[in-house]
């Protein structure tokens, strides 16, 4: 009789347990804890710097300091205007995107111009959708946007035509001594086709500088010279380096000198830098909320200065010949809560992988599966109402935490993205009276879906394109 009291209320447990799990409800191990105090953005005494010049050698690799754009920006009077026009521009950088991608594979791959560990920062403080680095070019630092959906690097240069503002001077040809501009009857000049997607622009004098246009699923472009100058990453030297010197530049770069080309043709710099660091680069890109985080872009393949928490699962590149520039993975599921959502699309596979867009989009039949699921087990919420591309949103004011369903992106090879706490939730109002689930759908079934920058959050994500794989672990996003 002594005993029969404390396990009266252990059996009750175990029932409880077992009518759970009969009846679907999921236990805590499918959820995360996300404090949306987390999401307060808290201003910043002064104007910090957003030119990070931190940079290491460690066995082998070269690790530069990333950072958001967000951390760069100063003082931002109306956080909420902020977030919402973000969503904005990522909706017109999607559109223009997929219609770009539709261009290109018709056209076979060419589209016509008349249409090291390095700090690794975000770019919203610049005013641009994307995370920076800093990087030496001649005798000159200048930070630029990291894209991975970009082939060519370019900055802005004197004497320029037409430029936006940005933070810092504009290169100056004339004031670096190996700067050597690129003429037109060079192999240099015809390999940017590749790396431009358009043609490059020659007069009938092919002893003339060769010209480059860069057009970006946002409207963006870039037009200007080729050039070689010497390149520094961090303490490591890329010489010869061929990059566009921009004369003529519009678009949502922000405070950014210009762009780093982190895709797959023979003009990016993971191409021209393979001597050194063998094709293999990786990031980890830290919160966009953070006060002042920093993550990393590591030049180099030495798994042994990552910080991952979890073991790094790889799955192979999808090869793609009218889209060769782009990565693109075949995703084999979606699951919310460790519940597999079930849609008939996911059988395409096919998906990108892309630094420059911020919400992952996914095709309608998938993003409804999945909106289904992830309410199924997100109940007993107020509803929000949902605002530009998202709309399952929820008006959490009343609460400092709430427990979310975990989400997992399932790729081919048993490789998944196991998405940050931080990555599943979008807050548009910070006093948290509209906050969204992260996800938007595209506007149509035939359109290639995107794993976007707010989803790779807290990870580190390794590209490994002489092995044509890639790798996700979780990782606290750090450069210390």
């Amino acid at each position: 009789m002594v005993d029969a009291m404390p396990r009266f209320p252990f059996m009750l447990s175990l029932l409880f347990l077992y009518l759970s799990i009969a009846n679907g409800v999921h236990c805590y191990e499918a959820k995360k804890v996300l404090s949306l105090q987390s999401f307060q953005w808290k201003q910043q005494s002064g104007t910090p710097s957003c030119f990070s010049r931190k940079s290491r050698r460690e066995n082998g690799a070269t690790i530069l300091e990333m950072k958001h754009r967000d951390y760069c920006s100063g003082k931002i009077i109306d956080w909420n205007e902020k977030q919402q026009k973000r969503l904005i521009l990522d909706n017109s950088h999607v559109q223009l995107l997929q219609s770009r991608l539709r261009n290109k594979a018709a056209s076979g791959g060419v589209e016509d111009a008349s249409k090291a560990q390095i700090p690794l920062t975000s770019g919203i403080k610049l005013e641009t959708l994307n995370y920076i680095v800093t990087i030496g070019l001649g005798e000159r630092n200048m930070t630029v946007i990291v894209d991975t959906g970009s082939d060519l690097t370019w900055v802005q240069c004197q004497p320029c035509n037409s430029c936006y503002n940005q933070k810092e001077p504009l290169f100056n040809p004339s004031a670096s001594s190996s700067y050597q501009s690129i003429l037109c009857n060079s192999p240099a000049c015809r390999s940017i086709q590749s790396g431009s997607w358009n043609s490059p622009v020659c007069g009938s004098n092919q002893t003339s500088s060769c010209n480059y246009v860069v057009n970006y699923g946002d409207g963006s472009y870039s037009k200007g010279e080729l050039a070689r100058d010497h390149l520094n990453l961090g303490a490591t030297p890329v010489n010869d380096f061929l990059f566009g010197c921009g004369r003529n530049n519009k678009g949502l770069f922000g405070g950014a000198s210009g762009l780093m080309g982190l895709g797959r043709s023979d003009v990016s710099i993971i191409s021209q830098s393979s001597a050194l660091f063998g094709g293999v680069f990786s990031y980890c890109l830290p919160s966009t909320e953070a006060d002042g985080a920093s993550g990393s872009l590591v030049m180099g393949g030495d798994s042994s200065v990552f910080k991952n928490s979890t073991p790094i699962s790889y799955t192979r590149m999808v090869q793609n010949p009218q889209l060769s520039n782009f990565y693109f993975l075949n995703l084999t599921g979606i699951s919310i809560g460790g519940v597999a959502v079930q849609a008939p699309s996911l059988a395409r596979g096919g998906i990108l992988i892309d630094s420059g867009t911020v919400i992952s989009r996914l095709a309608p039949s998938v993003y409804q599966a999945v909106k289904a699921e992830f309410l199924k087990q997100f109940s007993g919420f107020p509803p929000a109402p949902g605002f530009s591309i998202l709309d399952t949103c929820f008006n959490l004011s009343g609460y400092s935490e709430v427990n979310i369903p975990t989400l997992k992106f399932h790729l081919e090879g048993n490789a998944e993205l196991n998405v940050d706490v931080t990555g599943i939730l979008y807050v548009v109002k910070t006093d948290a009276s509209q906050v969204c689930l992260a996800l938007a759908s595209l506007s149509y079934e035939d359109e290639i879906g995107i794993v976007g920058n707010y989803q790779q959050k807290n990870q580190r994500v390794v590209y490994d394109t002489k092995q044509s794989v890639l790798g996700f672990a979780g990782e606290t996003c750090s450069f210390i």
